[in-house]
């Protein structure tokens, strides 16, 4: 029994611990927490900034601000019907009306932090997911003043999750680095994960796993998330993010980090 602890707490250390205090010493050493108030929120260039007929749906992901930014990152979503002449963005925030809209530039960096591109689909393929994802956004439950919780949820994270869970098999993974995605939004705690190629395991968001061949493997630590993926082979550790092989898509989708 002692033995078994003792390997659970090196592991705990090595996949938890170990990548915090890295997140939080390259956190120290680059300034990111500097001067978030003033910082760059322009284009990062993302986007055409003449869009095009065809339809468009991206969701993004950038390092939020302050301390949180050493384990957290902030996703959004950006979509454009076919037709339209504009992009619309669609976050999750603390103040003001929680889901915002156009409340910044649809590829902007977030308070400085250039976003990664997370998920991308185009022509007909954006053109069926835009319909259910604009449905969860109306129906989102959480949508009211004071609803928003940074930890474990609802946050930004939680949002996103939700909305790309009205998309019965679509290939999007956000970071593990997206804490909050796994909050039981809608009181669920087991459920198929988006892909439907595995299932997701929360208990309240507070700890959970996920299973699946889209989504690889990740443990669910108080927010923090560790695991395997499986497809294109890498490891996602808390903090740092996933490293490993690219994740790629189908023709219509673009590469995920």
């Amino acid at each position: 029994m002692l033995a078994l602890l003792k390997a659970f707490l090196l592991a705990f250390a090595l996949l938890f611990l170990l990548p915090l205090g890295i997140a939080a010493a390259r956190y120290y050493w680059d300034g990111s927490g500097g001067e978030w108030q003033t910082a760059d929120r322009s284009s990062a260039g993302l986007l055409p900034a003449v869009p095009g007929r065809a339809a468009a749906v991206r969701v993004f992901a950038a390092q939020t601000v302050r301390w949180r930014g050493i384990f957290a990152t902030h996703c959004w979503i950006v979509f454009k019907p076919e037709g339209d002449t504009a992009y619309t963005r669609y976050d999750y925030t603390a103040w003001g009306d929680p889901i915002r809209v156009n409340g910044f530039v649809a590829d902007g960096r977030w308070f400085g932090r250039a976003p990664l591109l997370v998920f991308a689909a185009d022509g007909d393929a954006a053109a069926a997911l835009i319909p259910p994802m604009q449905a969860a956004i109306a129906a989102y439950a959480y949508r009211n003043q004071g609803d928003y919780r940074a930890w474990p949820g609802p946050n930004s994270n939680t949002f996103v999750a939700a909305v790309l869970d009205a998309v019965p098999g679509i290939q999007a993974v956000l970071p593990p680095t997206a804490i909050g995605k796994d909050y039981p939004y809608d009181g669920r705690w087991l459920r198929v994960t988006p892909s439907g190629t595995g299932l997701r395991l929360s208990l309240g968001g507070y700890a959970g796993m996920t299973v699946g061949w889209v989504e690889g493997i990740e443990l669910n630590i108080l927010g923090a998330v560790a695991g395997l993926d499986i497809q294109r082979p890498g490891v996602k550790l808390p903090g740092l993010g996933r490293l490993g092989l690219p994740r790629t898509m189908p023709s219509a989708m673009a590469t995920q980090p």
